[in-house]
């Protein structure tokens, strides 16, 4: 157990919260080829757990397997199986956490979504068993894929990740009304991520994309593959240096709050648009993703039960977003009010690149190896918004009151 003390120190230190996997094929037989039945034998998890609670060590939530669903990657349980043996564990843990408050969630089955194999595990397991539906998304394909930058760029691609999360949405009403949707495992393409892509700046396209989408259906977490390890960590795997999508995913924690707006855009499916409230204080954060690599477009924001998005591509309507927002507070009409913006580039256009600019600056830690701040530039809250070609922007706005942000 020694790796496993020294991992929880580093959770101590970095406030990890953390999800731990379990085997969810032991004990189990080989019947054929990549398929395993019998029941689970929960000894070696009831072990392990109760020397996690003798050590004091806090585990958010168990995931009960790692890609077993389905046709399975590698190794396959039928779902009948699966949500007999998810009973037990739930009650497992109810039982050595039972002086405990909250107790631990339940995550199952942590792999690929297979509508009817995951229907018949929440049908089978019950009401309350499996708190989490859990799900793998890689929507890139292989990571040696000549195609991965179309893709990424693609709109209709990006698109397609709407169907499975759709699709899990309809599952969990349907079946399992009491648990809520997990991406558990996601980075774009899998076998470790593409070389020169996964670690560049193009790759925040399709990663901020599915995070929007992800929270648009729901999703409550979105766990990134990977923090350290192959193209696809978020930091250098020698360096430990991060890379774009590390300022990407810092600044989305940084701004975009829990709630959730609908919004109706007008755009070209190359001007990807979410909106959320803004984190820990009044307004909105806008994030908008230019997909075209020649087309600006100015952006106009109005209020109403969601937000409605309208642009143009040569002039701007933004003239009309102080008459139609409602802002929060006592403001004299001559007071002037600004907005912010974090506009993310590549350096020099180079989509391939490792360096991502903030409004033009490259983001390098400090000589102390710090996190550079991330600063916005603030503008006039009339002047035109505008998105450039290739480029991404969270634009926050302070006194933005909508009926969805309360």
């Amino acid at each position: 157990m020694e790796r496993w003390d020294e991992l929880n120190k580093f959770f101590k230190k970095t406030g990890v919260i953390l999800t731990f996997g379990l085997n969810a094929l032991y004990g189990r037989h080989h019947i054929r080829r990549g398929v395993w039945g019998g029941d689970w034998d929960p000894t070696n998890a009831r072990d392990f757990i109760k020397y996690t609670l003798s050590k004091g060590y806090h585990v958010d939530s168990w995931e009960f397997g790692n890609e077993l669903c389905g046709k399975g990657v590698s190794a396959s349980v039928s779902a009948k199986q699966y949500g007999k043996d998810s009973s037990p564990l739930r009650a497992m843990l109810d039982e050595l956490y039972k002086n405990f408050h909250p107790r631990p969630q339940l995550l199952a089955p942590g792999g690929f979504y297979d509508k009817p194999w995951f229907n018949e595990l929440l049908q089978v397991s019950g009401p309350h068993v499996i708190n989490v539906v859990s799900h793998h998304m890689y929507t890139l394909g292989p990571g040696n894929d000549p195609n991965i930058m179309k893709k990424i760029l693609n709109p209709n691609h990006l698109d397609k990740a709407s169907l499975t999360f759709g699709n899990l949405s309809s599952t969990i009403q349907t079946n399992g009304p009491w648990a809520s949707p997990w991406v558990s495992e996601s980075g774009g393409a899998y076998n470790s991520g593409a070389r020169n892509i996964s670690n560049t700046f193009v790759n925040s396209f399709w990663y901020l994309d599915q995070l929007g989408m992800a929270a648009k259906y729901n999703t409550k977490v979105y766990c990134r593959q990977t923090l350290i390890g192959g193209f696809y960590g978020l930091l250098n795997r020698t360096t430990f240096v991060p890379n774009p999508d590390y300022y990407s995913a810092l600044l989305w924690h940084r701004l975009m709050g829990k709630g959730v707006l609908a919004v109706n855009s007008y755009a070209s499916p190359y001007l990807r648009a979410y909106i959320h409230c803004a984190k820990e204080r009044a307004g909105i954060t806008v994030l908008l993703i230019n997909l075209s690599n020649q087309t600006t477009y100015n952006v106009d924001i109005q209020s109403g039960n969601g937000a409605e998005l309208h642009y143009t591509k040569k002039r701007s309507l933004t003239h009309g977003l102080k008459s139609s927002v409602s802002w929060i507070g006592s403001k004299s009409s001559d007071e002037k009010l600004s907005r912010e913006e974090y506009h993310l580039t590549s350096e020099n256009g180079d989509l391939r690149s490792k360096t991502m600019l903030l409004n033009g600056r490259p983001l390098h830690l400090t000589e102390r190896g710090e996190i550079p701040s991330l600063v916005p530039v603030f503008r006039d809250i009339d002047a035109p918004l505008r998105i450039d070609p290739y480029s991404i922007k969270f634009v926050v706005y302070p006194n933005f009151s909508t009926p969805g942000c309360k």
